[in-house]
């Protein structure tokens, strides 16, 4: 039984992450359209004897779905096929199977059937080292969509997104050392449990400089705006995508997105409590609603965290590369570190 229920939570978490991508590409083009005083989509929707059913454009990433998958598939002549080919791949599903290790509601009692469901896919000691581990591979991706198309605009953009992925993740890995000094574990799930009585035991208050930096440098990882050097459409025309089209491209699109809800996922868990809502929604409970509520509790703090990368991406201009790294290497590394002394002298004393 234990094995069939860890299967359906795998299943309903993978229909939900495809699902959140449609609607985070409705929702940023909705936003990106409400910060420039435009209206967005607002063509396509679906109608049952000529009466609208729902807000007009809601169906847009439906249309666009539809379309992506009857554009041509090009591949370039002189391309690696065989990594040309790959490189999508790589983009959706490290960045899927990262979310897999978080937490994104409390145990679910169910008394009445004797069930007691566990709302993550796969309960790791070591969970946050699970999720780095799979979302640093979205790198090669990137490197080798760019390498394998034989072309320059590609290669360049390949090469900004390797040298800057690597660049900030160690400003994030040392970041979160700090979280997890003061956590004194790695299980993502005792994490959220100590910050779930008071308000001021979210990290986000406890240690705000490892929450700044990692917030930062989660926008250089997931490759949006003001880091979006290795896309550069006024520069290298789409970067490391340029020579992709149809379902491949829309692979890419995805696996940008789905990596956006992983690392919200990380920040919500690590930083804002995860699930829990001190005084409202507290853990171990045993009310059949207690899970549920718990799981629409972590969405809305992950649905703030996306917001947030939506509006600074239509917000904010883009870094020269020089800036970029000058950011990651000269401003954010040495912060992390005096961060990791800081807080181990308070630990110690």
């Amino acid at each position: 039984m234990g094995i069939l229920i860890t299967l359906l939570v795998a299943v309903a978490v993978a229909v939900a992450l495809l699902q959140v991508v449609p609607l985070l590409v409705y929702g940023e083009r909705k936003i990106s359209a409400w910060i420039q005083d435009r209206d967005g989509p607002n063509r396509v929707h679906l109608t049952i004897k000529g009466v609208p059913i729902m807000p007009k454009g809601l169906m847009q990433p439906l249309a666009d779905a539809i379309k992506l998958m009857f554009k041509e598939d090009m591949v370039p002549t002189k391309a690696d096929r065989f990594l040309f080919m790959l490189a999508p791949v790589i983009a959706v599903v490290p960045n899927a199977a990262a979310f897999c290790v978080i937490p994104f509601g409390d145990n679910w009692v169910i008394a009445s059937m004797g069930l007691d469901v566990n709302l993550q896919v796969s309960n790791a000691n070591a969970g946050i080292l699970v999720t780095l581990a799979l979302s640093s591979l979205a790198v090669y991706a990137l490197a080798f969509g760019g390498w394998a198309a034989n072309s320059k605009f590609p290669l360049m953009g390949g090469l900004r997104a390797t040298a800057q992925i690597i660049s900030y993740e160690i400003a994030l890995g040392l970041a979160l050392i700090s979280v997890l000094l003061t956590a004194g574990t790695l299980d993502l799930q005792e994490i959220v449990h100590q910050q779930a009585h008071n308000f001021t035991d979210w990290n986000m208050f406890k240690q705000p400089l490892a929450f700044f930096i990692l917030l930062v440098a989660a926008f250089a990882e997931n490759n949006r705006l003001p880091f979006d050097l290795p896309e550069a459409e006024s520069e290298l025309v789409g970067g490391y995508h340029t020579e992709y089209s149809g379902l491949k491209f829309s692979m890419f699109f995805m696996g940008e997105y789905l990596a956006m809800v992983s690392m919200s996922g990380v920040i919500v868990t690590l930083f804002m409590g995860g699930w829990s809502l001190p005084g409202i929604i507290d853990p171990g409970s045993l009310s059949f609603f207690h899970g549920p509520a718990t799981v629409l509790c972590f969405v809305v703090k992950m649905a703030a965290v996306l917001f947030f990368y939506i509006w600074v991406r239509w917000t904010l201009p883009r870094f020269r590369y020089d800036q970029l790294m000058n950011i990651g290497w000269k401003k954010l590394i040495p912060l992390a570190l005096l961060n990791i002394g800081v807080t181990a002298l308070v630990l110690a004393s």
